[in-house]
């Protein structure tokens, strides 16, 4: 029998009407830097723009005209999709809280203080959810 082949995920693209400003805000939260060829200074920057981890994991994001903000969690505008990122400790979760508020994030939900996964909700400068929680498992 045959082993079987499967696809593996190259980037999340996010939708924006700001691309430049939405791909620094990433940028500048998870300390990543421009992907060869798609930063802010290429010829197809106002379109679309890759940050990339050290690591090689990869966050996109692609211009269009309207993006309805996501009014999650109440049901009118879904969130459609949301990122979830990981830290090893509340302190570094407290930091990454007070970054994300620096570049501009929305706090949705803070609940930093739960007992089994400290964890907090935002929105970013374009509507889109993401979350930051401590990983401990």
């Amino acid at each position: 029998m045959t082993e079987a082949t499967y696809p593996r995920l190259r980037t999340t693209v996010l939708d924006t009407t700001d691309v430049h400003g939405l791909a620094d805000f990433y940028r500048r939260l998870l300390g990543w830097e421009p992907a060869p060829g798609n930063g802010p200074d290429d010829a197809q920057a106002d379109e679309w723009q890759i940050i990339r981890a050290a690591d090689g994991r990869m966050l996109a994001f692609q211009y269009v005209q309207d993006v309805p903000r996501s009014t999650w969690p109440s049901p009118r505008v879904p969130q459609q999709l949301h990122l979830d990122f990981t830290v090893a400790t509340s302190a570094e979760l407290e930091e990454c809280h007070g970054r994300a508020l620096t570049l501009g994030a929305s706090l949705i939900r803070d609940a930093s203080d739960h007992p089994d996964e400290p964890i907090c909700v935002y929105a970013d400068p374009a509507g889109h959810p993401f979350c930051i929680f401590v990983m401990v498992w």
